[in-house]
């Protein structure tokens, strides 16, 4: 019941952002694709195909396995991938803040 109750919620949220988006003509497309994706939870989200996502992302890399791996998993977790071949991780905070457990970055 709560389930049910906590997913409505979301549902309401979404529509009343969407609409909120609509009514100021939604000059920043890219802005506002954003803000919804940031406002609903992950499992409402489109899945994206890491596989590739990932060979896109890894294709420069020296260490291209190892590359496409470690990308795999980020991408398995956090549902994101940012664009390029390097850099851009803010798009992605999830991403960007996964670590190994000695500290370092995890994601490539």
């Amino acid at each position: 019941m709560a389930l049910s109750q906590s997913f409505l919620g979301w549902i309401f949220l979404a529509s009343m952002l969407l609409l909120h988006l609509a009514d100021h003509g939604g000059a920043d497309q890219t802005g506002a694709a954003k803000l919804v994706a940031a406002t609903l939870p992950s499992s409402l989200l489109a899945k994206i195909d890491c596989n590739s996502e990932c060979s896109r992302r890894c294709e420069l890399s020296s260490r291209q396995n190892l590359c496409e791996r470690a990308c795999g998993t980020c991408c398995a977790r956090c549902n994101c991938v940012p664009p390029g071949t390097s850099g851009n991780k803010d798009l992605c905070p999830c991403y960007n803040n996964m670590t190994t457990h000695g500290g370092r970055k995890k994601c490539p």
